[in-house]
């Protein structure tokens, strides 16, 4: 994949395994939209929008010509998914995701990350601890799955660690 024809490209993965990070790269190298599922799921003070709401925030987004999209909401999976030209899965050790939102936490903690909707103060609670510890079991088989069913179709990248990511940033650019 030395050149990307691509121009819609979904970022999965567990919370901390870098995908904010990791869409706000690409984007700036690709010169493509970055949208945030946490800045439209989430209004301030930790307060969901409702199902509907966020549903139709991200079909509006899905329509748009370009986009990278990080984030994972398996309720819209599917959905994004179907749009994508480009999967990309960051499929990071549950040890590595745990520690580096523990880092996120104390670096960021009472603070709005830019990649979250304001008035978001970056908080841990042991449920999302244990969301994040449980990601591999519970979200992962879902995740491979859809992407199964939809690499017929779609293009996909599996990458398994920082290296791995960082070969990716190195190494592919877009197709002018």
């Amino acid at each position: 994949m030395p050149g990307s024809k691509h121009k819609k490209i979904l970022i999965i993965g567990s919370s901390g395994a870098g995908k904010s990070t990791f869409s706000k790269q690409l984007a700036k190298k690709w010169d493509l939209p970055l949208v945030h599922l946490d800045s439209l799921y989430w209004n301030e003070g930790w307060v969901p929008v409702s199902k509907d709401e966020f549903i139709e925030k991200v079909k509006k987004k899905l329509e748009d010509d370009q986009w990278i999209i990080d984030g994972n909401f398996n309720s819209t999976l599917e959905w994004r998914v179907k749009y994508a030209d480009l999967i990309i899965f960051l499929d990071f050790r549950r040890t590595l995701c745990t520690y580096r939102v523990l880092k996120r936490v104390w670096k960021h903690n009472g603070k709005t990350r830019d990649d979250m909707a304001s008035g978001c103060n970056e908080k841990l609670d042991w449920d999302f601890l244990k969301f994040v510890w449980g990601f591999p079991s519970k979200v992962r088989p879902t995740i491979l799955k859809v992407l199964s069913e939809a690499g017929k179709s779609r293009d996909i990248c599996i990458l398994r660690n920082p290296k791995e990511l960082k070969t990716f940033l190195n190494t592919v650019s877009p197709v002018k």
